[in-house]
């Protein structure tokens, strides 16, 4: 950049003065020659360079926020997918250049044109876009904000340690409370930083020569060119998207569920998901990132987590839930924390000893500082000026002059610090009852200090640790407020506190950096954050509203959504409350490895030389598949490969547009989350499930269809269909239907057909696990139903049927497990009355058996072929009979394949018995379980 090359030549000049050199000679000309067509300065010297006042425009905060919903999305739906966010300062600075410039070119041409598009206006845009987007990560939609929610609490088992859920009332209310603290803490410091130490801000620094260039008449025409490339690409992700879309009618349907290494290496993740989002953070990411997350999804997917399903039933109980905090569940995320942890602090601990060994050696070699650092002077003016010091370039001159013109007062930063600190603190334990205002007092005053270490550390490395500062409040505040007095919740929300605090004052002294380079006044700059964060405090809840509200499984595991760090952040705050006395065994030795392995890992890539160290892996990188499994990762390595291609065979071009068609690929398939979550929301589900199953699984089925004449669904018409919907939305109204008839969640969207009641995303979940002889689970809106299943709904509901289910339930019952509490409701029955009365569906006849077809040699008229329909094989084989699993094994669906497979009712009354070896696959009779009374469906219909 050329402000690298600047400061190089300030060292030769400096190097040549001690030796004598003479500053008269041809040579020394020549360089001065060069040095000034390289001055950035030089060039926009013609140009007036406007008021602060001039620099905020109408027209600028109109693009900031349209652009601020765009990158709210792109960043929201990163963080609840993989909570891997790049840098999007580039994008925003590109598209808020050609969105104002289009206006102003139109204007110009209508004559109405008053002001013209400067790079200072340029960077109010992209300062406004990236405090609002920045709102989206430090808000905490996927992180300790939404681990306070019932929905984590119940996958971490810990419901009774207090639970928050989201509302978009409070958390608007908690971001406008304590996100503007951090711009104030570093306003007195903005001089010290940017022009005293000089720091880099590497991200600030090359967004201001990316703006600057926009504004030259060269980069202006390579600006058009790279928008014009990513709005390409922006169409072709946007149009790849909606196209997918039609293929995911179903669970684990479509495009991303591609079993591209197999089906033994799908189940286990690795998996190409034909994610344009990711392929274009792969393209930004640097090629150590990547390869690092690849690393971390083999050594844990690949030979860790395999090996412990080895020790079921040694380490952890054999009958826990894959998604219980007590299996194998509590391993992926407990060393992936200790993972983070170790790594966090060792880059704590470095870039600390850096800021102030730096902080010392600037102290030392200024004697004056106290003096020099509110004073503006001019020392090229000063003859006493020592000639030792070098001359400042004629960019550092102009750039230091501006900077310094517009100040912002030192008491008015103090002032509102004290005043939004005690609204803060007044407000904050209404919100959370837990977090006490002594504790909020504690974080207020050392958040300045913490705040100053973050800026000046990303000053130095561009590396802001704001959520290790946050994960030292979890720890710090947890532990002071104790387990008995909602320590969870509270070292949650002080979590928060920290991270908008420290986050926003680095963000700030970035834009400093930035606005400095670019002639944007201080105030401009603070003005734009300011606004900026307001604009995010309304726009990223409401977008993580329409997630939440669109997408019923959100936070769950293995869905679009999964939103990892809900999980991983709830797991530090109950580790730091209860200790580790609550992990499965050998799971804290495993902690403890690969804590102090991340430390080792750290201090090698450090000790080596650069050219060695570079090829180190990164452990924070690493420690993110642990929990989410390799399928982005391999998404990510696409990107680095079709970037390293590029390179290689046009090195030009890849640097000059590579950037921006990553930018489209991400904003093509981030924007259409936003259609996706309103059809959603408004009840348009997908015509289309398409599904990957084995050769051998597929005859098998095709076998089970046309012999059991499981054609129901398809004699339910549109017109039937629309019927039943309104009948099942309808008694989703009534009072007893609003809360899942087990745990009492709001607004349930599934069903048990032959149990007659409405549950939860998270109960039906557990309802497939017990088996469909047990529960037999429909969805409100993706499955069809039949008559006689919607008039069994009709008949029981979720009143009746707990009359029986839990009819010696005591009053106040504790359902602090849903996982415990629905096998002992139904597997068990243990709160059902001797006499009570089960509600039952009514009985159908099947019309063949399977055992009559295979004894008279029918065969199927489907050839065995991959099935890519939407037939859920899972459901029906349940339903069906016992057949062995194909040594490929199928991802699970919509019911659990591991137990009860050859459970299909017949006709009461009937005694059958099992087969009991595995080649017996259709010589055996159905069975019924005799332990409870089940009355088979009427019909099936969950095939789309």
């Amino acid at each position: 950049m050329r402000k690298g090359y600047l400061n190089q030549d300030r060292v030769v000049e400096h190097e040549l003065q001690e030796v004598g050199f003479s500053p008269e000679s041809d040579k020394h000309e020549d360089d001065e020659e060069e040095e000034e067509e390289e001055s950035v300065e030089k060039i926009f010297e013609s140009r007036e360079v406007p008021s602060w006042t001039k620099q905020l425009t109408l027209r600028a905060f109109v693009v900031s926020f349209a652009l601020s919903i765009l990158f709210s999305f792109i960043v929201m739906k990163l963080n609840l997918t993989t909570g891997i966010i790049p840098s999007l300062n580039v994008s925003a600075g590109l598209l808020g250049f050609f969105f104002v410039k289009t206006w102003t070119k139109m204007l110009h041409r209508s004559g109405y044109l008053k002001q013209p598009f400067t790079r200072q206006e340029n960077t109010v845009i992209q300062t406004c876009v990236v405090a609002s987007s920045g709102i989206a990560f430090s808000g905490g939609f996927g992180t300790y904000l939404f681990g306070m929610s019932e929905r984590i609490a119940k996958q971490s088992g810990d419901v009774a340690r207090g639970v928050k859920n989201p509302s978009l009332g409070w958390i608007i209310g908690f971001l406008f409370v304590v996100s503007f603290l951090g711009l104030f803490s570093v306003v007195p410091l903005r001089k010290i930083m940017v022009i005293d130490f000089k720091l880099t801000y590497p991200s600030g620094t090359a967004t201001a020569h990316l703006i600057n260039s926009f504004h030259t008449p060269q980069g202006a025409k390579l600006a058009k060119k790279q928008v014009r490339v990513l709005g390409k690409f922006f169409s072709f992700s946007f149009l790849w998207s909606f196209f997918q879309w039609f293929f995911t009618g179903g669970e684990n349907c479509g495009f991303s569920n591609f079993p591209t290494f197999g089906l033994k290496a799908y189940q286990y993740k690795f998996y190409f998901d034909f994610s344009a989002t990711y392929v274009g953070v792969g393209m930004i990411c640097p090629y150590i990132i990547n390869i690092s997350v690849l690393l971390g999804g083999i050594l844990s997917w690949g030979i860790m987590w395999p090996l412990i399903e080895t020790k079921k039933g040694d380490w952890f109980p054999a009958d826990v839930e894959p998604s219980s905090m007590h299996g194998l569940q509590a391993y992926k995320v407990f060393i992936a924390v200790a993972i983070i942890l170790g790594d966090g602090l060792y880059n704590f601990c470095k870039v600390l000893s850096r800021t102030l060994s730096g902080l010392f050696v600037q102290l030392r070699d200024t004697p004056s500082f106290s003096r020099r650092s509110f004073i503006v002077q001019e020392e090229d003016n000063n003859p006493h000026a020592s000639p030792q010091t070098p001359k400042e370039s004629y960019d550092d001159q102009r750039r230091t002059r501006f900077f310094l013109k517009d100040q912002i007062p030192t008491w008015f930063a103090v002032g509102g610090y004290i005043l939004i600190s005690a609204t803060s603190t007044a407000i904050l334990p209404h919100m959370f009852h837990q977090l006490r205002w002594y504790y909020i007092l504690v974080i207020y005053i050392s958040a300045p200090i913490l705040a100053f270490c973050n800026a000046y550390g990303a000053g130095l490395t561009d590396w802001s640790l704001a959520s290790t500062y946050g994960k030292l409040a979890i720890f710090t505040i947890g532990a002071w407020a104790g387990s008995e007095h909602g320590g969870m919740l509270a070292g949650l929300a002080a979590c928060g506190v920290m991270m908008n605090i420290v986050s926003t004052a680095s963000d700030l002294t970035q834009d400093f950096k930035t606005g400095y380079l670019t002639l944007s006044s201080p105030k401009s700059m603070f003005v734009s954050q300011v606004i900026g964060t307001a604009m995010g405090c309304i726009v990223s809840p409401c977008v993580f509203w329409l997630f939440y509200k669109a997408f019923d499984d959100l936070g769950i595991p293995n869905s679009e959504y999964p939103a990892p760090f809900a999980t991983v952040y709830r797991s530090m705050a109950k580790l730091g409350v209860e200790g580790v006395a609550s992990l499965p065994r050998e799971c804290l030795v495993l902690c403890y490895g690969f804590f102090s392995v991340a430390i080792l890992v750290n201090i090698v890539k450090d000790s080596l030389p650069s050219k060695l160290g570079r090829f180190v892996p990164l452990p924070m990188a690493m420690a993110i598949p642990f929990f989410l499994g390799p399928y982005f990762a391999i998404d990510m390595c696409v990107g680095s490969l079709i970037l390293f291609i590029w390179e290689r065979v046009d090195a030009a071009k890849a640097e000059a547009f590579g950037t921006a068609v990553a930018s489209g690929l991400i904003c093509g398939d981030g924007i259409w989350s936003l259609p996706s979550s309103v059809l959603a929301i408004a009840g348009v589900s997908p015509p289309v499930c398409m599904k990957f199953l084995s050769a051998s699984t597929n005859s098998k089925v095709d076998v089970i269809l046309q012999s059991l004449g499981m054609n129901g669904k398809a004699s339910v018409s549109k017109e039937l269909n629309a019927k039943h919907s309104k009948i099942l939305e309808a008694l989703l109204k009534k009072p007893d239907n609003r809360e899942c008839a087990d745990c009492r969640s709001k607004a349930p969207r599934w069903a048990s057909v032959n149990l007659g009641i409405f549950i939860c995303m998270q109960c039906s979940g557990i309802h497939r696990s017990l088996g469909v002889h047990i529960s037999q689970v429909r969805s409100i809106t993706l499955d069809t139903w039949l008559p006689d299943q919607v008039s069994f709904m009709q008949s029981t509901g979720n009143a009746k049927a707990n009359q029986y289910w839990e009819s010696e339930l005591p009053p106040h019952f504790e359902r602090s497990s849903s996982d415990a509490f629905i096998r002992a409701k139904y597997n068990e029955r243990k709160w059902v009355s001797p006499g009570g009365i089960q509600p039952v569906p009514t009985a159908t006849k099947l019309s063949c058996k399977v055992s009559h077809l295979v004894e008279s040699g029918y065969k199927p008229e489907t050839p065995k072929k991959t099935r890519t329909l939407s037939l859920d094989e899972d459901l029906l084989l349940k339903h069906a009979l016992q057949i062995t699993p194909p040594e490929t094994r199928i991802r699970a669906g919509s019911v659990d394949m591991k137990e009860n497979l050859y459970a299909l009712p017949l006709p009461l009354g009937r005694e059958v018995k099992k087969p009991n070896q595995k080649n017996e696959m259709f010589s055996g009779e159905l069975y019924q379980n005799r332990s409870t009374t089940i009355a088979p469906p009427s019909s099936w219909a969950t095939f789309d």
